[in-house]
């Protein structure tokens, strides 16, 4: 991670791994936040700022002591800031594409994303897959870790707290906010990441795309997609 003052995706020591089973006979008896889940994020008991002030401290005091320069802390926040859910999407496409990589990816995602040079060597990668019967969703129910070595930076609502808090409680209303209408029939599974654990959702392929090349697929493959908030669709 990036020790830099922006938001922060540091490795956390949260005990959070918990998952979340929505099927279609769950009821919720939770009253609904009335903020939607695309509004701009709101204070979250100072979680964030007091992170973002502790890594500034720490990069100033790092490059104080000399064991790293002010040059190498920006070509690392560079390198971060470069990344794009285009990674993730070539990762999607060759699963779509070939069974065997598909499987490898189920059973040991760190090993088959290093077969694209994409090294997540700090926390586990689970890649999870949708089918006609399950939908799977990723949220951080307590701050923003996310598979930035696939995915970038993520984006302002995934880290905010109406999505945070709604995801885990009304799981079909906010998809559906996003546009996304998941039937009844299907069991939705909403995966809390962790300080070391990342999920990967592999979205189902559309239908329609037999006869199209690997890189044709990717273009296919958006980062809401990957997080489970969306479909990808021709």
């Amino acid at each position: 991670m990036s020790g830099s003052d922006h938001d922060h995706d540091h490795d956390h020591d949260h005990d959070h791994d918990h998952h979340h089973h929505h099927g279609h006979d769950h009821h919720h008896d939770h009253e609904h936040e009335t903020a939607h889940a695309h509004a701009p994020p709101q204070p979250d008991d100072k979680i964030h700022s007091y992170y973002q002030i502790l890594g500034i401290a720490l990069k100033e005091l790092l490059i104080e002591k000399g064991v790293v320069t002010a040059d190498q802390v920006r070509q690392q926040i560079e390198r971060r800031d470069s990344i794009t859910p285009a990674n993730g999407a070539k990762v999607v496409a060759r699963a779509w594409m070939d069974p065997a990589y598909r499987e490898r990816l189920l059973m040991d995602g760190n090993r088959a994303v290093a077969e694209f040079g994409f090294h997540m060597t700090t926390t586990k990668l689970v890649a999870v897959e949708n089918t006609p019967q399950d939908h799977n969703v990723v949220v951080c129910t307590l701050c923003s870790c996310y598979p930035r070595d696939l995915l970038g930076l993520p984006p302002s609502w995934y880290k905010s707290r109406a999505y945070r808090a709604r995801i885990v409680r009304e799981p079909r209303l906010v998809l559906a906010e996003f546009g996304t209408q998941i039937s009844d029939d299907v069991t939705l599974h909403v995966h809390d990441s962790t300080a070391d654990i990342r999920f990967l959702v592999i979205p189902m392929r559309p239908k329609g795309t037999q006869g199209m090349s690997e890189e044709q697929l990717a273009a296919l493959v958006t980062r809401d997609s990957m997080i489970g908030v969306s479909l990808p669709t021709l």
